[in-house]
């Protein structure tokens, strides 16, 4: 079965290429999580709150949770904080606007790149407050959170020309 076309008009951003980054393997790696990230932004903000919270899909997941969500990756993974709850950072509060949960994804990233600008070895594990957990080393962080936050902003671009016939980065 094929879904019928939508009939709303469709909005084209501009497609940004990927990054030019210096040759070093950081600059790589951090050159592409932030263009990453700015995409997944990107595609949340300046989306209507209803339909930013509204699920796009009957897992439910929506593009308000998945910025959410990656908040917490972000913090979990270069700060150190613990989740206890995975599922529920796919779940924005109710009183939460799209300008709120946005606002705090790009502090939580901001946080991170604070941490990471101290980081001069990428195989060396990342700065911890709390030393009961291992830490990951830098590298093994960065190239999860470009997997991470990549297949999220995957799901945020479908979302998006769902809502809104959006597309492009």
């Amino acid at each position: 079965m094929t879904a019928a076309p939508r009939s709303r008009p469709r909005s084209r951003r501009r497609d940004t290429p990927p990054p030019r980054t210096g040759g070093s393997e950081a600059e790589v790696l951090r050159g592409f999580l932030d263009y990453l990230r700015a995409s997944v932004a990107a595609k949340v903000e300046g989306t209507p709150d209803p339909a930013a919270r509204a699920a796009g899909v009957p897992s439910g997941t929506n593009l308000l949770g998945l910025l959410h969500h990656l908040a917490f990756v972000e913090r979990a993974t270069f700060l150190g904080d613990r989740v206890t709850d995975w599922p529920s950072t796919f779940h924005a509060a109710p009183e939460d606007g799209v300008a709120e949960v946005v606002a705090r994804y790009r502090e939580a990233v901001a946080e991170a790149n604070a941490v990471l600008d101290g980081c001069a070895d990428l195989g060396a594990p990342l700065p911890r407050t709390q030393p009961d957990k291992p830490a990951p080393s830098v590298r093994w962080a960065l190239t999860h959170l470009i997997e991470e936050t990549g297949r999220h902003a995957g799901h945020a671009d479908i979302l998006r020309e769902l809502i809104d016939g959006s597309t492009g980065r």
